[in-house]
């Protein structure tokens, strides 16, 4: 038991800090975000309530011009002014604005922004212990090592979140009548919306790369059409 003091001071470090910085991010929001009043993306995302059996489905808009959606650590669903603007300047459709609010809903809907504290913490263990193996071996350079490598380990296990999240998004958007389309050609034009030019190598990324997501969402959608249920 004494050996594994060490390892889960370093997991309760972790999901302490993991928690401060939830909060953070909740004092910000409260803060920067206003409810969204939009009647034609409300339309849209009544459907979406209309075929997970809600009431409604709540968007804010967050007042930062990067363009990005997100789902906030207590469940909200956000949608950047920089990403607004660009739907209300012509360049994003109102349906491919609502496949960000369905993607921003599977994360919700499984559970990856509490999973998220859990890789969060362990992986924080995880960086600690390898930092402390790889200074005796490589003095000055362990910690640098060691965030390295789990640096890879966290941008893996966000990019399986992203590909869970696109599904849920497809069959959302499947189930609501508005097809996967507006998913798929809003991929296409992300790079350019966000200013992204070809950069990392994918095992970096935190996100996949679109065409990967695209061909994703395709198959998923050609192996629904071969289930008996589909």
């Amino acid at each position: 038991m004494l050996k594994l003091t060490p390892f889960i001071l370093l997991l309760i470090y972790g999901l302490v800090m993991y928690w401060f910085s939830s909060w953070r991010t909740r004092q910000e929001l409260d803060q920067r975000s206003s409810p969204l009043a939009d009647a034609r993306l409300k339309r849209l995302t009544d459907r979406f309530a209309d075929a997970v059996g809600v009431k409604k489905i709540a968007v804010h808009i967050y007042e930062i011009e990067p363009v990005n959606g997100l789902a906030a650590p207590d469940g909200r669903i956000f949608i950047t002014r920089g990403f607004y603007n660009k739907y209300r300047q012509g360049e994003v459709s109102a349906e491919e604005m609502a496949s960000v609010i369905a993607h921003e809903l599977g994360h919700v809907a499984l559970g990856h922004t509490r999973k998220r504290m859990i890789d969060f913490s362990g992986t924080n263990a995880i960086r600690m212990a390898l930092a402390t193996v790889f200074n005796r071996f490589l003095p000055g350079l362990g910690a640098i090592v060691a965030n390295f490598i789990t640096t890879l380990l966290m941008a893996r296990l966000s990019r399986d979140d992203e590909y869970e999240a696109d599904a849920y998004a497809s069959a959302l958007l499947v189930k609501a009548g508005i097809g996967t389309d507006p998913q798929k050609t809003l991929f296409r034009k992300l790079d350019k919306l966000v200013g992204m030019g070809g950069g990392a190598p994918a095992w970096l990324l935190s996100h996949p790369k679109s065409d990967e997501r695209i061909r994703a969402i395709e198959e998923n959608e050609a192996r629904w059409k071969l289930s008996p249920e589909g």
